[in-house]
């Protein structure tokens, strides 16, 4: 097999051919670090490697297989994690030169869990600065840029995870999402990408332990893949106070395709409450009809998302302030302008206002529970718009309607983000040009089992996320 070869397989082939000694740790290692070295160049995805230390734990892995000690589900997987993620030993800068040189001695917990499965680091993967924004860009690293066309984004703030997967450095990817960061890279780079329920995935250490809008996931190549990563990563945990007690084992199970009886809302647009470039629609509305094929009912049907935009940048700004308002005072000329003002703007919420949008998203929940009494599933884009410039910071126009500020033009994710439920970007097209397009599958609550399996039986009746960027060779 060539490097390629290896380098795409499926998470779960490569953890079945080191059970059955097909392959070493350190045979799969080298060739995702031969992966990275032939392709990082012209994407920057990962931006700190650690070879010699992926090399030592392959090693230190294969003697453990050898011994016939008990393994994890990740036994010899190598893995690079979001630079926003505290990893132990190795710098975590979030994208900022205020953070350059930061090197954790603890892994956070979703690290902790991923390496105690047996995972093996091979580095950090680029984001925006401190997160912030569906574009990775930021001064430490410069952007990272989208394997189907150099020239364009390749979305964030999960965009060096995603662009690492699509390239072969790396078969599985934690990121987090707050308002798309897992979706919207995903759905650039032709990748799939869950952000869970809060809870899901518990989250360790927080300032904000009880908040509910920023949460940790999963991304891979494929739908089967993600839900063996949020096997791993979810799970109660006496840390976290919103810990979902459910194991993480219930998602490692086989994954079906029929789709008799699934009842589907299809949102192209929202209602008509948010713009949608002409080539994302037309790449989607094809693909819709394939969950009918399946035996699904589609319908089209808008949810009532009123008052999720206020909840939403409310809460988003007041979590600003709170984690990030420390360093404004030190380090404002070292941030970028748009952090700044979002810092400033949750530093001018008052207690009313934080209270007023609480109450518009109690609100919102019990609409969306009720929506979920018609539907099982509600299906609308990812991302408003195709893969944009890499030059720019955001889209500032979608079909004629001018985009005001660097989250406008991602209502469509981050107006999810909202009410809470399990959300996934699966590949769902291509635009003429080549530029992939995400369709979004959004889950009743906590429902991340039923949308995995509807998410799969999309996936392996379409293919699409096996079209490989022209960068592969």
């Amino acid at each position: 097999m060539t490097v390629t070869d290896v380098c795409f397989e499926t998470a779960r082939g490569m953890a079945a051919a080191l059970r059955r000694r097909e392959i070493s740790a350190r045979e799969l290692v080298a060739a995702h670090l031969d992966r990275i070295g032939s392709c990082n160049g012209p994407v920057n995805a990962v931006v700190t490697l650690v070879a010699e230390k992926a090399l030592a734990e392959a090693a230190a892995a294969d003697e453990r297989l050898a011994a016939g000690e008990p393994v994890g589900p990740l036994h010899g997987i190598p893995m690079a994690h979001k630079d926003t993620h505290a990893t132990a030993g190795i710098r975590t800068t979030k994208g900022s030169p205020i953070l350059a040189d930061e090197v954790p001695a603890e892994d956070e917990l979703v690290i902790e869990r991923i390496r105690a499965a047996g995972a093996i680091t091979l580095g950090k993967t680029n984001v925006p600065e401190f997160a912030a924004g569906s574009h990775t860009f930021n001064p430490l690293f410069g952007a990272t840029r989208n394997p189907y066309d150099l020239g364009r984004s390749a979305g964030g703030s999960s965009g060096g995870a995603a662009a690492a997967l699509a390239t072969g450095m790396h078969p599985l990817a934690d990121g987090s999402d707050m308002g798309g960061s897992l979706r919207n890279p995903a759905s650039f780079c032709n990748v799939v990408g869950l952000r869970p329920a809060p809870g899901r995935v518990p989250s360790y250490p927080t300032e904000l332990a009880y908040s509910t809008l920023a949460v940790q996931g999963p991304m891979a190549r494929t739908v089967s893949d993600v839900a063996l990563l949020l096997s791993v990563m979810a799970g109660p945990d006496p840390r976290s106070p919103i810990a979902i007690e459910q194991p993480g084992s219930v998602f490692d199970v086989p994954l079906g395709r029929d789709l008799a009886g699934l009842r589907v809302a299809w949102s192209p647009d929202l209602g008509g409450s948010i713009p949608v470039d002409a080539a994302v629609t037309a790449a989607l509305e094809p693909q819709v009809r394939v969950l009918e094929e399946l035996g699904a009912t589609v319908e089209r049907a808008d949810p009532d998302l009123r008052g999720a935009d206020e909840v939403f940048r409310t809460l988003r700004a007041w979590t600003f302030a709170v984690s990030m308002g420390p360093l404004l005072g030190r380090h404002r000329d070292r941030m970028k302008a748009t952090l700044v003002g979002n810092i400033e703007e949750g530093r001018r919420l008052t207690g009313a206002d934080v209270a007023r949008a609480e109450i518009l998203h109690s609100a919102l929940f019990q609409r969306m529970r009720r929506f979920y009494e018609q539907y099982d599933l509600l299906a609308l884009p990812v991302s408003q718009v195709p893969p944009f410039p890499v030059e720019m910071e955001y889209p500032t126009e979608i079909a004629g309607v001018a985009q005001g500020s660097y989250l406008d033009w991602m209502r469509s994710a981050y107006l999810i983000s909202a009410f809470g439920n399990p959300a996934i970007s699966v590949p769902g097209g291509f635009t003429p040009d080549g530029l992939p397009i995400g369709l979004q599958l959004v889950g009743a609550h906590r429902g991340e089992a039923a949308l995995l399996h509807a998410a799969h039986a999309f996936e392996q009746a379409t293919r699409i996320g096996e079209r490989r960027p022209p960068l592969v060779s």
